[in-house]
C-alpha cells in the first residue's frame, strides 16, 4: 500500500524538500496539494491540485497531510486536518507554545490519529549516530553540549519576522538545538536558564538568542540562534571520555550531500542522503502499520515547554 499524502502549503520547503522526497519515496504518493496559488500547487507535481484547504481535507483519497504553513496557523490547520480524519506531519515549530503543542497532541489521541513534528534533521543517520554513541556511554558522561544555528537574513515580508506569526530566531533555528538537548538528555527533565542575551531586531523578534543552560544539574549547554550573524552551524557532545563532533555537512540541516562525524579523533563518514525522504518513508511505513520511527510526542511537547522558558525568561 502507497500512503497518499496531501500539502497544505506550497512554499520552499514542500516544494524544494517535501515534494521531491514524496516522489522518491517508497510507500508514499503525492496526492494532492493546495496553497493560496493553484499554478504554484501544480508545480509540485500532485495528482490533483484542491483550490482550499477544506476541500483537501474534504477528499476520502488523502490518508495524510503535510502542513508548511506560517507557525501562527499550525494549531488550526493540524487541528482542522485530525479532524477529518488525516495523520499529520506538520513543519516545525509544531505549536508557538506548549500548551498549543499539547492541545495538538490531545487532538491527535482523539482522533485516533498520528501526528509527528517535522525537524527531519532527527532522521538523519548522522544524528541517530550521535544519540547511539551518547546512549551507550562511548564518549563517557555528557558534560557539555555546544551548537550553533545562525545566519544572516534577507527575508523580507515573511512571517519569520512576525512576533504574532511565531517569527524569530529562537522558533526557527533553536528548535533544533533544544531537540539535540531532549535527544542527548533523556528529554532533558530539568533544565535550568544560567544566562540569557538577546538581540532584538526592528520588527520585534529575536534576531539572536545567545543561552547558556544547565541541564539535569550536571551537563551544561551554550547554543546560538540567529538571523543576524555570518552563516555557521555547529554541534559538539564533550563527555568525561572523549569528545563527538560534525565534520563534513551542515551539523542540523545537511541535505543530499555526504557528510561527517569525528568520534575521539576518528572520523566516521555517512553517504549521501536526504532526511526528507528518510523522513517521508518512515512516518508513511508507521502510517501503513509497517517499521517506522516517528519523534516522539514527549520530545516535541518537552522542547515546546523548554522554547517556552526561554521565550518567557527576563
Amino acid at each position: 500500500m502507497s500512503v497518499n499524502w496531501g500539502f497544505l502549503g506550497a512554499g520552499f520547503v514542500a516544494s524544494r524538500g517535501l515534494a521531491p522526497a514524496v516522489h522518491t519515496s517508497r510507500g508514499a504518493t503525492l496526492y494532492a496539494v493546495a496553497s493560496r496559488d493553484e499554478e504554484r500547487s501544480a508545480t509540485l507535481e500532485p495528482q490533483r491540485v484542491h483550490a482550499t484547504y477544506d476541500d483537501l481535507l474534504a477528499d476520502d483519497h488523502v490518508d495524510a497531510v503535510y502542513i508548511s504553513l506560517s507557525n501562527s496557523q499550525h494549531i488550526e490547520w493540524v487541528t482542522k486536518s485530525l479532524q477529518a480524519g488525516k495523520h499529520v506531519l506538520c513543519e516545525k515549530p509544531l505549536g508557538l507554545t506548549a500548551t498549543q503543542t499539547s492541545t495538538m497532541f490531545d487532538v491527535a489521541t482523539h482522533n485516533d490519529r498520528m501526528l509527528v513534528e517535522a525537524v527531519w534533521g532527527r532522521w538523519h543517520p548522522r544524528f541517530a549516530r550521535i544519540v547511539e554513541l551518547v546512549t551507550s556511554g562511548e564518549i563517557g558522561i555528557i558534560e557539555h553540549i555546544e551548537t550553533a544555528f545562525t545566519f544572516t537574513s534577507e527575508m523580507t515580508d515573511n512571517y519569520r519576522l512576525s512576533p504574532s506569526m511565531g517569527g524569530g530566531a529562537l522558533l526557527d533555528v533553536g528548535c533544533y538545538q533544544a531537540h539535540a538537548w531532549v535527544a542527548l538528555t533523556n528529554g532533558a527533565a530539568d533544565l535550568t536558564i544560567t544566562q540569557l542575551e538577546r538581540t532584538i531586531g526592528p520588527t520585534g523578534i529575536d534576531l539572536t538568542t545567545d543561552l547558556n543552560v544547565r541541564i539535569n544539574n550536571t551537563i551544561t549547554a551554550h547554543s546560538v540562534s540567529s538571523f543576524a550573524l555570518p552563516s555557521h552551524q555547529q554541534f559538539i557532545v564533550k563527555g568525561s571520555n572523549g569528545q563527538i563532533s560534525t565534520s563534513a555537512g551542515e551539523s542540523f540541516t545537511t541535505w543530499n550531500e555526504a557528510s561527517s562525524l569525528l568520534v575521539n579523533n576518528v572520523l566516521e563518514e555517512f553517504p549521501v542522503t536526504n532526511a526528507f525522504v528518510e523522513m517521508v518513508e518512515n512516518v508513511s511505513g508507521v502510517i501503513d502499520g509497517n517499521n517506522g520511527w516517528t519523534v516522539p510526542s514527549r520530545d516535541s511537547i518537552r522542547v515546546a515547554t523548554i522554547l517556552d522558558s526561554i521565550a518567557q525568561h527576563p
